[in-house]
């Protein structure tokens, strides 16, 4: 792997090299910034944590230098906090024995729009060295510009490999927004309630986001136990935490299928399932 950004690094907590450590991943999440994977796509890490088999590459976009910053950081400049977000990003790596940590380092404004070949580039050859069953990815209904920049390069990146090198699955994540507003039928539910010890830890990591500003670790702890409790009205909880993600799966099925016209296609159910529950029970 060629990485083109100048701090760009692939790190492999147990020091195999790194085409190797690539090569024997079987789940791969991808996400803007350091931290998103802890957050959105724990369920990957937990398949993966100490499974024979089974290993687990984050891959981070950008450089993180933009992010809001406060108390002990609120001092730091761009150039300290992107070097401090790499170290919290290894660090995560480490704790969850992930099989490789890739951080890109792009500034946001490249991962926002199209067009960007260099990207694409890298984004492709390393879907191709992982060659993974599942990846993870930010979902295109996020309220957050870069996270939806993140979802749809990650997109064209998969839609453009020959399908026999294609995941069998790609899930959307939630961060920031939930996807409780996903009908039923339509959730990929992934519980997430095995080792809290580990997600509590993964969280904490962290810590120029959390103390530095923003209480991520406590939001999306809530967000875990919400959905578990919400997720079925008639039912004991069958867990304690859960997270949502949008299958978008068929994207890669349904080559003039695109993620705008997916989502509508789901919000246009949500909009029959209100209307359908009024009227039965008007």
């Amino acid at each position: 792997m060629n990485l083109s950004q100048p701090l760009a690094e692939i790190f492999v907590p147990d020091g195999l090299p790194p085409d190797q450590a690539l090569a024997r991943t079987t789940h791969l999440a991808l996400g803007a910034h350091q931290d998103d994977i802890e957050f959105m796509a724990l369920a990957g890490v937990l398949a993966c944590y100490r499974q024979s088999g089974r290993w687990f590459t984050g891959v981070t976009l950008t450089n993180g230098a933009g992010s809001p910053r406060a108390g002990l950081y609120a001092a730091v400049t761009d150039d300290e906090m992107q070097r401090i977000r790499v170290r919290e990003q290894r660090q995560a790596a480490q704790v969850g024995e992930y099989g490789a940590m890739v951080q890109l380092m792009y500034p946001s404004r490249a991962v926002k729009s199209s067009g960007n070949a260099t990207l694409h580039d890298e984004l492709r050859a390393l879907f191709g060295a992982c060659r993974p069953e599942v990846v993870y990815l930010h979902n295109p209904a996020d309220k957050h510009d870069t996270h939806v920049g993140s979802c749809l390069r990650a997109l064209e990146a998969l839609r453009s490999l020959p399908t026999a090198e294609q995941p069998r699955q790609v899930l959307g994540c939630e961060v920031w927004r939930d996807l409780d507003w996903l009908p039923d039928a339509l959730k990929v539910v992934l519980p997430v309630a095995a080792h809290p010890n580990l997600a509590a830890a993964l969280n904490g990591v962290f810590d120029s986001q959390i103390t530095g500003g923003k209480r991520y670790d406590l939001a999306v702890q809530g967000r875990r136990a919400a959905n578990a409790t919400f997720l079925e009205s008639h039912a004991v909880d069958q867990g304690t935490a859960v997270q949502f993600a949008m299958d978008l799966t068929p994207l890669l099925a349904e080559p003039d299928l695109t993620p705008g016209e997916l989502v509508r296609r789901h919000l246009a159910a949500l909009a029959e399932d209100i209307a359908e529950r009024v009227s039965r029970c008007a």
